[in-house]
This record gives C-alpha cells, sequence and structure tokens, in this order.
C-alpha cells in the first residue's frame, strides 16, 4: 500500500504541470478503447489537487473517453478479427460477446449509456458496438452522456466537497484503494458471469 500512497502523491502533482490535461486526456481514450485501468483514479486526483478545476478536467475526461469509445467502436467495426477480439479475450468476456449484442438489439442506446456510467467495463460495450454496427451517432450520443454523466457527477462532488474529501481519502487510502479495486474487479465480474 506504501507504494500506491507514493503513486497516489505523484499523480496528485500532476495537477501543477502542464502535463495534466494531456494526461487525463490520453488515459480516458485508452481505458475506453483498450487499457484496464480507468480514468477516474486521475480525474478524482486533479480534482482533488484544485477543486476549482472540477468541471474542467471532467470534460477533458469526457472528450478522451468519447473519443477513445469512437476508436473502439471501430476496432469492433473494421478490426474485430485482428484487434477487437483479442482486446475481450484478454478481458475474458468473448463468450458474452452474443449477449452484448441482445442488448444492443433490445435497449440500443441504454446499454452504451449504462455501460459508460456503470463500472462495467467499457471498452467491451464499445467495441462491441462496432463489431455489431449499431447507429454511430446513438453510439456517440449515448456514450457521451453515460461518459458526461459520470465524470460529472464526480467533478460535482469533489467541486462541493473538496478539501474535506481530500482528507477523508488521504486518512482511508489504504482502505479506499481497495474498495476501488473490488469495485473494478466485480465489473469484470459481472460481465463475465452475469451478461
Amino acid at each position: 500500500m506504501n507504494f500506491l500512497k507514493k503513486l497516489y502523491d505523484w499523480v496528485l502533482h500532476w495537477a501543477e504541470t502542464p502535463n495534466a490535461m494531456p494526461a487525463l486526456f490520453l488515459l480516458a481514450f485508452a481505458e475506453s478503447s483498450f487499457f484496464p485501468i480507468p480514468p477516474d483514479v486521475l480525474l478524482i486526483t486533479l480534482a482533488l489537487s484544485i477543486p476549482s478545476k472540477s468541471f474542467r478536467y471532467a470534460a477533458v475526461c469526457t472528450a478522451g473517453s468519447v473519443l477513445g469509445g469512437v476508436a473502439g467502436y471501430f476496432i469492433g467495426y473494421g478490426l474485430m478479427d485482428l484487434i477487437g477480439t483479442p482486446i475481450l479475450e484478454f478481458y475474458g468476456v468473448m463468450d458474452k460477446y452474443e449477449y452484448i449484442q441482445e442488448l444492443y438489439m433490445r435497449y440500443d442506446a441504454w446499454a452504451v449509456s449504462i455501460a459508460g456510467f456503470t463500472p462495467v467495463p467499457y471498452k467491451v460495450f464499445t467495441i462491441s458496438a462496432g463489431a455489431f454496427k449499431i447507429n454511430f451517432v446513438i453510439f456517440v450520443l449515448a456514450s457521451l452522456a453515460g461518459r458526461a454523466g459520470r465524470f460529472f457527477l464526480v467533478a460535482a462532488l469533489i467541486y462541493r466537497f473538496g478539501p474535506p474529501i481530500r482528507k477523508f481519502i488521504d486518512k482511508y487510502f489504504n482502505l479506499l484503494t481497495i474498495v476501488f479495486f473490488v469495485l473494478l474487479i466485480l465489473g469484470f465480474i459481472v460481465v463475465k458471469y452475469v451478461f
């Protein structure tokens, strides 16, 4: 846990550098199409460092995530065999691929929005959306709604409760780290076993 605390402190300093927003954008982009670590970690850290910029960070995170989702969509649309299938196999959700197609057929935009808002791995839905060729405009709008809802909710909470939340996180960092990773793992389990 000491390593994670040092990493947390190191990420906090990014808010004072010119690389903070590009790093947040790139992390959000990558997570929406292939990378396993969600951008919430950096978003929360940056917003806690400067609560007055919380909404700006949320906007950057949303933009990166939606554009990354578009990349995921095109991976599924044109590169499913080459790139999409290996990514889904890496996350162990290939067996749920057809069920995700059923969710798209039944719920369309709602499936994307819910996946964008919850801890369920969003990249699974972005790649699948392209593979199943769901309406691209609906996909982008649903992604925007889900991801913006998630990131702006975080920003609003930090903007409103910034310093007390930072003290709380500093005090209970180890426990919160465990909870965060448990939720992340549960998101993958939900996709693998529930869907």
